[in-house]
């Protein structure tokens, strides 16, 4: 068994594809119309074949407030490995993305959070070496 496909959930396909494609650097794999929310997924470059990223539409009553609530207690939706956390974060700094924890050494990782501009939080992460 492996995951085939994992979902965040997005107040805005569109920005979020722009987001995660542009500016994180994630391409495009599936982009079916289903009379108004899409089915909408991305891959990382370095493996288009591996597990795919939903960019689900936040439309259900409980998924809103869940958001919320992860955003408010500074939990992460999705966690991404990274190369290098410091570098990462430097390039996404000088793209304007607004992070809420900057690099951290935390046992196993390094890690940092930032906000995705769909309602998530996200992390990055680089194993240690």
């Amino acid at each position: 068994m492996k995951i085939y496909v994992t979902s965040v959930f997005v107040d805005d396909q569109q920005k979020a594809l722009d987001f995660y494609t542009e500016v994180l650097g994630f391409a495009k794999k599936h982009d079916i119309p289903l009379g108004g929310p899409r089915w909408l997924t991305v891959v990382s470059p370095e493996d288009p074949e591996g597990t795919e990223l939903l960019l689900e539409p936040d439309g259900h009553p409980v998924v809103k407030p869940y958001k919320q609530g992860l955003v408010a207690d500074g939990i992460p939706a999705a966690s991404f490995q990274v190369a290098d956390v410091q570098a990462e974060y430097e390039r996404l700094r000088a793209l304007g993305v607004t992070f809420t924890q900057e690099p951290l050494a935390a046992g196993p990782v390094t890690m940092a959070v930032f906000d995705d501009t769909c309602g998530n939080l996200i992390q990055i992460v680089t194993p240690a070496q």
